[in-house]
């Protein structure tokens, strides 16, 4: 499904990733794990197409999407909900999950059903704006936006970070969902150990700008977290 092959990149000659490699298979929740500052941010940036890698190439579906613009990434099926969720505080619920419509292929012109069968407080706060909401119901808006233009490939960078515990389950609960009943493939950077052994995959562990531990998440034994995860 996605393929980064030797991905390097670098902000004003500080290398933030040093010739990565991972494959994300089709239909599985991958865990990209780390330290704070070890690049995983910049790793989910490139793959969208909001950064470009200095080196490396980046395939989905087995086309190169390297030097394509993130505009046509979003319409091929990618999709990120940023760190810090990046929701638009001074317009609608409504208005934030129309924005999500311009990526679809379909053109479709109104907000899908199932959105609001995924996230049942977005159709009960439509009208509200959006900076007041709740941190966990921006993160349901952020996740609901992205899933608004039909994605294939789901990306999500710390979707737990800053929310309370039961809105963490029921976000777990619905990307198991995605992957179930929509075939879905989700990629996220996550902190959160015990959410990445009940609906994780697959890890990756990034440190210094490298791979340096993978595997399948029942895996992911304390001696691994305390080398690469602990501060």
């Amino acid at each position: 499904m996605l393929k980064v092959d030797n991905i390097s990149f670098s902000y004003d000659h500080v290398k933030i990733l040093n010739k990565i490699n991972l494959e994300v298979p089709d239909g599985k929740v991958v865990c990209l794990m780390g330290r704070n500052g070890v690049g995983k941010t910049t790793l989910l940036r490139n793959i969208v197409g909001l950064e470009n890698p200095s080196s490396g190439k980046i395939f989905y579906n087995n086309s190169d999407i390297t030097h394509l613009p993130a505009m046509y990434r979003a319409r091929s099926g990618l999709a990120l909900v940023p760190q810090g969720r990046m929701i638009f505080p001074r317009i609608t619920v409504k208005e934030n999950l129309q924005i999500g419509l311009s990526a679809r292929k379909d053109n479709l012109k109104i907000i899908p059903n199932e959105i609001y069968e995924l996230f049942p407080i977005l159709r009960d706060m439509a009208h509200r704006k959006g900076g007041n909401l709740s941190g966990g119901q921006q993160q349901q808006l952020a996740i609901g936006r992205a899933l608004v233009g039909d994605p294939k490939v789901l990306l999500l960078d710390e979707p737990t970070e800053g929310i309370q515990p039961n809105i963490i389950q029921s976000i777990g609960h619905v990307l198991k969902s995605l992957i179930t009943e929509k075939k879905m493939t989700v990629v996220l950077v996550e902190q959160y150990v015990d959410f990445i052994k009940e609906f994780g995959d697959l890890f990756f562990i990034i440190n210094k700008g490298q791979v340096v531990s993978s595997g399948k998440t029942r895996n992911l034994n304390d001696n691994l977290v305390q080398e690469h995860l602990s501060v």
